[in-house]
C-alpha cells in the first residue's frame, strides 16, 4: 500500500465523528462505494444512510471507498495501488460485496474508472465467483439502470432500506456457494431487485428496442420499491468538516413532492409523498447534538478548552414549505438550521421571519412567464415569486437564489425575456442582498411527462444564456450562474440511454470527452437526446413499474404541449 494514499485516508478519518469500526471476523464484508470524491460523497444523505443501515446488522461490516481525486488517481496508477477502503485499508476487491450508491448520471464514467483502478473486470459476464459481487442502488438506478446494467450483478430499484436487508438474508447462507446463479434466482423474487443478466434486449432497424426477453423465470416487470414506514428513514451517520456541507447533519423531513411538476423526477418516482413525524425529527436532532463536533476555543496563555458547538442541521425535502411542522422545527433553540429551498407562496413568505439573517435562501420559479410555468405545471404565479422574494430580502438574507431552466418544451424567446424581466422586478423590490440566478439546461427524465421530449440544441441554449447575461449585466447586485451545457447533454445521454451506452462509458475511462467516446463507440447522440419519442416506442426503462402508467404520463405530456 502507498504511504501517501494511506496518510490521506488517515487524515480524513481523523476529522470524522461517528465512524464505525468493526472486527471483520465472521462477518460479511461490504464496501460501499460512492463514484465521486470524498467531500461530495460525505454530503450525500443516501450514501450516509446506507452506511449506517448496514452497520446496524451484527453480521455485516460495511466500510467506504470513493473515487480518488485526479492527483490520487495518478498515484494509484503510478504505484499500482488498488483502491482501498478508508476504514481498514483493505483493497476493495477483497470484499464479499461491492455496493455502488449512484445519485448523479455524470458520475457514471467514474464507476468504470473505479473498477479499472481496482483491477476488477468491468462487466458482470467477465467476473466469476471469486470476484466480489457487484451491486448498485440509488436514484439513477431507480429510473433507468440500463446504461449501467452490464456492469452489475444485482440492482436495487427504488428505496432499498428494506430490500437490501431481504437480499442479505438470502445472500449470507449462500455465500460459500460458488454458483451465483442460484443466488440470483432467489434474489429476483424480492420486490425491487433486478438481475440484468436475466434479460436479453433486441433492437429494430430504426435503433429502437424491439423486444425484451426475460430468462430463468425472471419477472417481465420490476416493481419500484418504496418505504411505507418513513419514521425509520435514513439519517447522517458521520459528520466531518471535510464534506461539501461542512460538519452538517442531514435530516430527511419528507420524501416525495405533492406538486408533480412535469419536468421533475422527484415528484414521480418518490410518490406517494411521505413526511416524518415531529417526534422522529426531534430524536434525529438529539443524535445530531451527540455527534456535533467539539471546537477548541483558544484562551489566555495558549491553553484551550473544549466547547460543544451548536449542531448544524440540514433539513432535506423537495418542498419543505409543505412540511406541516416546519415552523416548529425552525423555532428550536440551540440548533443551526439550513434548508434546501422554499416554494414561492404566501406560506413561505410567512416562514421567512424565522429565517432572518440566513446567508442564502433559494426559490425556484423555473420559467420566466406564467404561460411556460403552466406548461411545466409549476403552480406558482409571478405574484407568489415577488411576494416571497420581497420577504426574503427584507429579512436580511444575504443571497436570494432563483433557479431557472432553459430549453423547456414549447419555450420561446418571449419566455427567456420573461426571466430577465422577472429578475429585474425582484431586484426593484429591495436594494438589500444579492439576487443570484442559477440556470440549468432542461434534461428529459424517465417517468416524467417530458420523457418523450428532446433536448434543445446547444446553439440555441448558448444564445439564450447570452441574452439573459446581457439583459442583467447592468442590474446592480444581480449575478448569473449556469451549468456547463456540455455536461447537461452528457446527463441527458446517460439518463435516457439503453445498454448500448455502456460502450461509450468504457471509452470514457481515460478521457472526459463524451462526444469523442460516443463517436468511437458508434453511439449516435442525436438518436438519444435530440429526437422526440412517441407513445408506441419501447423505452429502455419501460420494464420498471413506477406506479405511474405510461398512458397517464403521455396524457399529461399532450396536455402540456397543447
Amino acid at each position: 500500500m502507498n504511504r501517501k494514499l494511506i496518510q490521506k485516508s488517515e487524515y480524513l478519518l481523523s476529522k470524522e465523528k461517528g465512524t464505525i469500526f468493526k472486527d471483520p471476523g465472521g462477518k460479511i464484508s461490504i464496501c460501499l462505494v460512492y463514484p465521486n470524491v470524498y467531500h461530495v460523497a460525505m454530503s450525500n444523505l443516501g450514501y450516509q444512510g446506507i452506511y449506517g443501515l448496514l452497520n446496524k446488522r451484527q453480521d455485516i461490516v460495511c466500510e467506504r471507498a470513493f473515487l480518488p481525486d485526479d492527483r490520487d488517481i495518478m498515484e494509484h496508477m503510478r504505484t499500482e495501488t488498488p483502491l482501498f477502503s478508508i476504514e481498514s485499508k483493505r483493497a476493495i476487491d477483497r470484499f464479499d460485496i461491492i455496493a455502488f450508491s449512484v445519485s448523479f448520471e455524470n458520475d457514471y464514467p467514474n464507476i468504470l474508472r473505479i473498477l479499472d483502478i481496482s483491477k476488477i473486470p468491468l462487466y458482470s459476464s467477465e467476473r466469476n465467483a471469486y470476484h466480489p459481487l457487484i451491486t448498485a442502488g440509488g436514484v439513477c438506478l431507480t429510473f433507468n439502470p440500463e446504461p449501467l446494467s452490464p456492469l452489475f450483478d444485482i440492482v436495487f430499484i427504488g428505496e432499498a432500506e428494506e430490500s437490501l436487508n431481504e437480499f442479505l438474508d438470502i445472500y449470507i447462507p449462500l455465500k460459500e456457494d460458488k454458483n451465483r446463479l442460484d443466488l440470483k434466482k432467489k434474489a429476483m423474487d424480492i420486490e425491487g431487485v433486478y438481475i440484468p443478466e436475466f434479460y436479453d434486449i433486441e433492437y429494430g432497424d430504426d435503433g429502437t428496442i424491439s423486444e425484451r426477453i426475460a430468462r430463468h423465470g425472471a419477472p417481465e416487470r420490476i416493481k419500484r420499491r418504496y418505504v411505507k414506514d418513513f419514521s425509520s428513514s435514513v439519517t447522517t451517520a458521520i459528520v466531518t468538516p471535510e464534506a461539501e456541507f461542512s460538519d452538517m447533519y442531514l435530516i430527511e423531513a419528507m420524501r416525495g413532492c405533492p406538486w408533480s411538476c412535469r419536468f421533475c423526477l422527484v415528484g414521480h418516482i418518490y410518490s406517494p409523498p411521505r413526511r416524518k413525524d415531529m417526534e422522529t425529527i426531534i430524536a434525529d436532532i438529539q443524535r445530531a447534538k451527540e455527534l456535533s463536533l467539539s471546537r477548541n476555543i483558544e484562551k489566555d496563555g495558549g491553553k484551550s478548552t473544549t466547547a460543544q458547538a451548536a449542531p448544524r442541521i440540514g433539513l432535506i425535502g423537495p418542498s419543505l414549505t409543505d412540511y406541516p411542522h416546519i415552523s416548529d422545527i425552525l423555532c428550536m433553540e440551540g440548533v443551526e438550521f439550513s434548508i434546501t429551498s422554499l416554494r414561492a407562496s404566501s406560506k413561505s413568505a410567512e416562514l421567512t421571519d424565522l429565517l432572518r439573517g440566513y446567508r442564502s435562501i433559494s426559490i425556484a420559479p423555473e420559467a420566466g412567464t406564467e404561460r411556460l410555468r403552466r406548461v411545466i405545471n409549476k403552480k406558482i404565479t409571478e405574484e407568489d415569486i415577488l411576494l416571497t422574494s420581497k420577504h426574503i430580502l427584507d429579512n436580511g438574507v444575504e443571497n436570494l437564489r432563483l433557479y431557472f431552466m432553459i430549453g423547456l418544451p414549447t419555450e420561446t424567446d418571449q419566455d427567456i425575456a420573461g426571466i430577465v424581466q422577472l429578475v429585474k422586478g425582484v431586484r426593484e423590490l429591495s436594494d438589500k442582498g444579492k439576487v443570484i440566478l442559477s440556470i440549468s439546461t432542461f434534461v428529459p427524465k424517465p417517468f416524467t411527462p417530458f420523457q418523450w421530449h428532446k433536448m434543445e440544441r446547444p446553439g440555441v441554449v448558448k444564445e439564450r444564456l447570452k441574452f439573459i447575461k446581457n439583459g442583467l449585466k447592468d442590474v446592480k447586485n444581480a449575478k448569473v450562474f449556469h451549468d456547463v451545457p456540455k455536461y447537461a447533454y452528457m446527463q441527458g445521454l446517460f439518463s435516457c440511454g439503453d445498454r448500448r451506452i455502456v460502450k461509450a462509458l468504457e471509452a470514457m475511462i481515460n478521457k472526459d470527452d463524451y462526444t469523442k467516446a460516443c463517436s468511437d463507440s458508434g453511439i449516435d447522440i442525436d438518436f438519444y437526446i435530440f429526437r422526440n419519442r412517441d407513445l408506441n416506442e419501447t423505452l429502455a426503462w419501460d420494464f420498471i413499474d413506477s406506479g405511474y402508467s405510461k398512458e397517464k404520463l403521455w396524457k399529461e405530456f399532450r396536455i402540456a404541449l397543447e
